[in-house]
């Protein structure tokens, strides 16, 4: 069942990586994390997406440099040839936990998007379905778990781009519908900042959270056939597509409907619909966002799997971790990752009316920061290119700096946000624990394979 030298399989295809890390942002932070923030921010929501968009630009612009010269190396190994295990260790597990955190979120999502058709079902047997059937997926070889994310993706995405079509015809009056004065909605109702500076300040969180994916395409780099010369160019697209998929679909929204009667029982993209009075069009796009959320949490689970094989092999996780199946799959990440996203399925029979709010205020957190180690990384490894890529970053080392920066600051401004309480709490007390533990461990840094040494040895 195992191999002796257990090894990932390069069965993806550039098409894979660019829908899995799409599949991977485009979830529950669009479908369900509209509402969150419209009702923080209303119409000047969009800025923070722009704000958060410009950063994720920057971030993914540093990945695909740095993917470009070390096109065998994934994040996490970055990292590691960077500032060695602690830091590497710590971004790590920081990273498996955020996406334990996101995966139950999307698995939660999408029991409550299958509640509109089945309101009696209770949200945690929903959940405890979707874990099992994405599970199962990703026991698949790795090529047939890209062409099925391919798919899942393309789904939400072609729902993404008929929403805006349809969306604009009825903006303008081209498709006949109830909603009156449509764009006035924009002015209205408290103005564009309605709840001035500080609401946009606010929503910038969830808007992380969002736009949280992006690197999934340096997890996957040790899967995709051709890497150098694939991962720019993903990069290149990938963030134009997630920024239009944001902004456009939120500017929609505000302009179809009120931002202070946006609910959080529901997506706002069904609201829109039952509220056009489009026959049948609700439950065409529900069944979208059941596919896209469970998309995202199928990206989740690649993402852990994927990380925990990764850290394995530099030490920093159990040995049994670097174990595959003949095919390629890390079986034991992938069996640890469910028995935690069974724990989140629990939380949320426990609390199903709170768990949600919760659970997203703090990946938001664990994203800034595995983002900022991302840009830390380029300006630490840049001066020791061997030779320039063709794919580099304009205006080094002042783009990265500034992305730093800004994330320095969104970052300590949502600590001292009285409003992200029990996130700063909690994210604060996972930081200081895994740091702690990487102290405890670092003895098992020593076991670290040959071909591990030799790439990601840290820099002198």
């Amino acid at each position: 069942m195992e191999n002796n030298q257990p090894d990932l399989k390069k069965g993806l295809l550039p098409r894979h990586v660019q829908f899995i890390a799409l599949a991977g942002m485009i979830g529950t932070g669009i479908f369900k994390g509209s509402a969150e923030t419209l009702n923080m921010a209303g119409p000047s929501v969009v800025v923070a997406y722009l704000i958060g968009g410009l950063l994720l630009f920057i971030v993914m612009a540093a990945l695909g440099e740095m993917g470009s010269v070390y096109p065998n190396l994934n994040v996490q190994r970055l990292v590691y040839k960077a500032f060695g295990y602690r830091t590497s260790f710590i971004v790590g597990w920081l990273y498996w936990i955020n996406w334990i955190l996101v995966v139950t979120v999307e698995l939660i999502a999408a029991a409550s998007f299958l509640q509109y058709w089945y309101p009696s079902v209770p949200l945690w047997v929903f959940s405890l379905l979707c874990a099992a059937l994405i599970v199962g997926i990703n026991l698949f070889d790795v090529k047939y778990y890209g062409e099925m994310e391919f798919w899942f993706a393309g789904i939400k995405i072609l729902a993404l781009t008929l929403f805006i079509i349809l969306g604009t015809f009825i903006l303008f009056g081209i498709f006949p519908s109830s909603i009156q004065n449509p764009i006035s909605n924009i002015t209205g109702n408290g103005g564009f900042f309605p709840n001035g500076m500080g609401g946009m300040v606010s929503a910038l969180l969830v808007v992380m959270f969002s736009y949280g994916g992006a690197e999934l395409i340096g997890v996957a780099v040790s899967e995709t056939k051709d890497a150098k010369r694939v991962i720019p160019k993903v990069v290149k697209g990938t963030v134009i597509r997630v920024i239009l998929f944001y902004v456009l679909p939120i500017l929609i929204i505000c302009g179809l409907m009120p931002w202070n009667e946006v609910s959080s029982e529901s997506s706002p993209f069904v609201q829109v619909f039952d509220l056009a009075g489009i026959p049948g069009a609700a439950d065409v796009m529900n069944f979208v966002l059941v596919t896209a959320v469970l998309s995202a949490a199928n990206s989740g689970i690649y993402a852990t799997s994927r990380t925990l094989f990764a850290m394995a092999q530099s030490g920093e996780a159990p040995k049994s971790l670097m174990k595959t199946t003949k095919s390629g799959i890390p079986l034991n990440g992938i069996m640890i990752t469910t028995v935690f996203i069974f724990g989140g399925v629990f939380l949320a029979y426990m609390t199903p009316d709170h768990v949600i709010g919760y659970l997203m205020s703090i990946p938001g957190f664990t994203i800034i920061l595995i983002w900022m180690v991302i840009c830390a990384a380029q300006l630490k490894l840049r001066p020791h290119y061997k030779e320039m890529p063709d794919f580099r970053m304009k205006w080094h080392p002042y783009t990265t700096v500034f992305a730093l920066i800004g994330l320095s600051i969104i970052f300590v401004a949502f600590l001292f946000n009285a409003n992200n309480l029990i996130g700063t709490i909690v994210c604060l007390v996972t930081v200081t624990l895994v740091t702690i533990l990487s102290f405890i461990f670092q003895k098992s840094g020593n076991r670290v394979d040959s071909l591990t040494k030799q790439q990601s040895r840290k820099i002198s």
